[in-house]
């Protein structure tokens, strides 16, 4: 199998986090996601969302998508589990790594997207739209985020995780949903303390350490 990626963005760094947590190694080929190489033959017929990571297995198979790159490549190598061992553990992980990517991985995405001037003429992943950025859908990702930590930080204040004892998908994508977060100049530290501790924590994590 090749693993499609680009090193810089947030999708594809949760999968290389992943695997490091894994003590996976997958052979992988970068696409130059800058250049538009993604729009590219055989890339474009391959992924047809243009979005890197992308998974090809040894038949040509093709999974995209992050967390279903994860949850294959977990089936593969159950142990150590980052989806729960059991059918409650993986309920609750699924519930967590839900909510936080519908309430702030992908708010806080389009809030990036539509707030730095990098991303002027892509403000939908994986295309090459002129639509507009607009103020207002950075505020609103902003206000998405700030419920959504606000349910998150009592639970920190009780776990070292966010799902349960151990690190899990939902840590790592909420690790992620916080460093893009940084490019919106929001004060964490201050009204979240525990989700700033939990953050700076996973920083420290050889996974993350060695990106």
């Amino acid at each position: 199998m090749k693993l499609y990626d680009f090193p810089p963005a947030a999708n594809a760094q949760r999968v290389r986090v992943f695997l490091a947590e894994k003590g996976l190694e997958v052979p992988t080929v970068e696409l130059n996601v800058r250049d538009g190489e993604q729009y590219k033959e055989p890339f474009a017929s391959m992924n047809p969302f243009n979005c890197v990571p992308f998974l090809e297995l040894d038949d040509g198979t093709v999974i995209a998508e992050s967390v279903s790159v994860c949850r294959y490549l977990e089936e593969l190598h159950p142990e150590p589990s980052l989806f729960g061992r059991n059918a409650e553990e993986r309920a609750i992980v699924d519930m967590w790594n839900r909510r936080i990517e519908i309430d702030g991985f992908m708010p806080i995405l389009h809030a990036v997207r539509n707030h730095v001037p990098f991303f002027k003429g892509r403000v939908i992943p994986g295309t090459r739209s002129e639509l507009p950025q607009l103020p207002p859908i950075v505020e609103r990702g902003k206000d998405m985020l700030k419920v959504l930590l606000g349910r998150i930080d009592p639970k920190l204040a009780k776990s070292e995780f966010i799902a349960g004892p151990a690190i899990s998908i939902a840590d790592i994508t909420g690790y992620f949903m916080m460093n893009m977060a940084k490019a919106l100049e929001m004060d964490i530290e201050g009204p979240y303390p525990n989700v700033y501790r939990w953050h700076q924590a996973l920083s420290e994590r050889p996974s993350i350490q060695n990106l």
